[in-house]
């Protein structure tokens, strides 16, 4: 049996010592190298040859992406697959750009984390499971096969002005039914845009829509104003 040869490179000590063990465990996986911080990791990568390197997103004191870039310009053979807890779609398109075939959560099962890394492994591209079929993903899929071109992905997912405004009301705790007499909209249209801003953020209920615009500062800033709302 031919065995993937895993180069993982996560600077959690915790994390990494974690995974190399679940790794070893695995009859089809070989753990050539682990590593955190502060190494040539382009050198290394040279030395071992690994199948798949496996990276942690946020590395403290390196940049993950162009570790990515340079490996992928360097030694294209070599499959990447990014760790992250929810990555953003932003740092999803720009690995992808970059090169890379997998993303992993860190909250992922073992069993997903195992297919994930056997399937990138063999050819397969494989997106953040919160991401698959959303509108999202279909961009990334055009604009890395050219289809669109890279400075348009912002605006393919870029919000509305309904839009934004649905999402302020939500944030604020409104009901479909509140959204629509303050927007002076039927609730049917309120309930499309709900639609329409999940597949967009590729969220799943209204609580993370809420969520996403506490935490997000381009919607924090105006949390208390009311010139969205007013039209």
């Amino acid at each position: 049996m031919r065995k993937i040869k895993v180069f993982l490179i996560e600077d959690n000590r915790l994390l990494r010592e974690g995974i190399a063990l679940m790794l070893k465990k695995q009859l089809d996986m070989n753990v050539v190298a682990t590593v955190g911080n502060g190494e040539n990791i382009v050198e290394m990568i040279k030395k071992i040859n690994p199948t798949v390197v496996l990276l942690d997103l946020g590395l403290r004191n390196q940049n993950s992406l162009q570790i990515v870039k340079q490996t992928r310009k360097h030694f294209p053979k070599i499959k990447l697959i990014v760790m992250d807890l929810i990555p953003l779609q932003a740092d999803v398109f720009e690995f992808v750009q970059a090169g890379v075939s997998g993303f992993i959560l860190k909250d992922a099962t073992i069993s997903d984390f195992l297919k994930t890394i056997r399937s990138v492994s063999q050819g397969e591209q494989i997106l953040p499971p919160h991401l698959t079929g959303s509108l999202f993903s279909q961009i990334v899929e055009q604009a890395v096969n050219g289809s669109i071109p890279k400075k348009h992905i912002e605006e393919a997912i870029r919000m509305t002005k309904r839009e934004r405004q649905v999402i302020l009301l939500i944030a604020d705790g409104s009901s479909n039914k509140e959204i629509a007499q303050k927007l002076h909209l039927s609730p049917y249209t309120v309930k499309s845009h709900v639609h329409n801003i999940l597949d967009k953020l590729t969220l799943h209920t209204r609580v993370q829509i809420a969520k996403y615009a506490h935490t997000n500062e381009n919607y924090k800033s105006v949390m208390d104003a009311t010139s969205l709302i007013d039209e």
